[in-house]
């Protein structure tokens, strides 16, 4: 199926990678975005095999493993207990690793490719809704403008989209994010993500996140978890002693502290666990965080969102009307979605809440359990998203690592 006209909601990765693959497809791609200017949003993220493989369909995951920080590694202790120790070197099959890449990056690298390929792209159209006309659908805007009829409607705005029914639940823990340079005397490993634990309250880390847009030398993405209810006493306590909290738990941060000297060069990024039971409706799909959201301690967020669009691009070639294809679609991702929906929710207070005991079984038993294979093989394939095996499915198996093709979309 080709010619389809389309309407996308949302200029994040999630959008813009649906926008290149149906463009790329043969369909009629149009991109609103609430933003008088698309721009990213937040600080780093971690890109896996999955999400490479989307990139590398695309022509784009050179460009992103120059702009980004290879991780070979992630790393996390509390106190002087390892528990966590993780290395993608486990997936013996094939050659793995994560990037560690800055948000401006990827939105770069997918918006370049955007605007080259010719997409139109609407600015400062915030959505307040749709509704089905026929056999498709219009969007409705806040200024009190209605579009005309789309084959179909791909809502990739996020957790808080108009465009689907609320539901799932706000986290209490979040995290204070900070884009800083990389520290070149301290102990970090330029190819970990490392972390620090105090019960499962307090956690920082340190992700290298390559070169974004604009920089001159490579950065680091540093986090604090912290409650959204004591957002408002962190700010009037001041960074002093924040810095010396930070300081106590991770001296090796001090070259990273030094460099902060204003809250505001820290953003507070809040969290939600939701998942659609329905989402497709007629000439309507939810894709990426719109679909599904979780807190990011599984790093899927941005890979998933990328398998969503290639699905969809899938679905529709395969199929012949629309709601068939995004049928498909969800057929093609809803096992994997709901199986990485139910980790993150179970493995998400281990490391963020209020729990006394979930740390001490963490810290005494599961760390000293997880450096033993088969442990170590499981843990590598969650956190590059390869638990249920999804690029099968896709049409996503091939080596990418050694730069053979892989399938295509159609």
């Amino acid at each position: 199926m080709r010619g389809l006209d389309i309407a996308i909601a949302g200029c994040g990765p999630c959008g813009l990678a649906a926008a290149l693959l149906l463009h790329r497809a043969g369909h009629h791609v149009t991109l609103f975005e609430r933003f008088d200017t698309p721009r990213p949003i937040g600080s780093g993220l971690m890109l896996q095999p999955t999400g490479m493989a989307v990139l590398f369909q695309l022509g784009l995951l050179e460009e992103a493993r120059a702009r980004g920080a290879r991780v070979d590694r992630l790393f996390g202790k509390a106190g002087r207990r390892i528990v966590l120790d993780v290395h993608y070197a486990a997936l013996r099959h094939r050659e793995m690793f994560g990037i560690g890449i800055h948000r401006a990056s990827l939105f770069a690298i997918l918006h370049d490719a955007v605007l080259q390929a010719g997409i139109t792209v609407h600015t400062g159209r915030t959505l307040t809704g749709s509704a089905p006309v026929g056999l498709k659908r219009a969007l409705h805007f806040a200024d009190g403008e209605t579009s005309g009829p789309y084959d179909l409607v791909v809502d990739a705005l996020g957790t808080r989209t108009a465009l689907a029914p609320p539901t799932g639940r706000e986290l209490a823990y979040g995290a204070l994010w900070a884009s800083l340079d990389w520290p070149q005397t301290a102990a970090f490993d330029p190819h970990a993500l490392a972390q620090r634990y105090e019960r499962a309250s307090i956690m920082a880390g340190v992700l290298p996140i390559g070169t974004p847009p604009g920089a001159t030398m490579p950065k680091a993405a540093f986090f604090w978890s912290l409650r959204a209810d004591r957002l408002d006493d962190w700010r009037e306590t001041g960074l002093a002693p924040w810095k010396a909290q930070v300081a106590k738990l991770w001296p090796d941060c001090m070259p990273l502290l030094d460099q902060i000297h204003d809250a505001d060069q820290l953003t507070f990024a809040r969290y939600a666990h939701r998942t659609l039971a329905a989402p497709a409706e007629p000439a309507l799909i939810h894709i990426g965080d719109a679909w599904h959201s979780a807190s990011p301690q599984l790093g899927q967020g941005a890979n998933m969102a990328l398998l969503d669009a290639w699905a969809l691009a899938k679905g529709l070639a395969k199929k012949d009307s629309v709601d068939e294809g995004i049928r498909h679609a969800i057929e093609l991702r809803r096992r994997h979605v709901l199986t990485y929906q139910w980790l993150t929710a179970l493995f998400t207070p281990v490391y963020q809440s209020d729990s006394r005991l979930l740390p001490l079984i963490r810290d005494r038993v599961v760390g000293p359990l997880s450096k033993l294979w088969p442990a170590t093989a499981i843990q590598a394939a969650m956190v590059s998203g390869l638990v249920g095996n999804p690029l099968p499915p896709l049409g996503l198996d091939g080596d990418w690592t050694v730069g053979m093709p892989l399938a295509e979309a159609a």
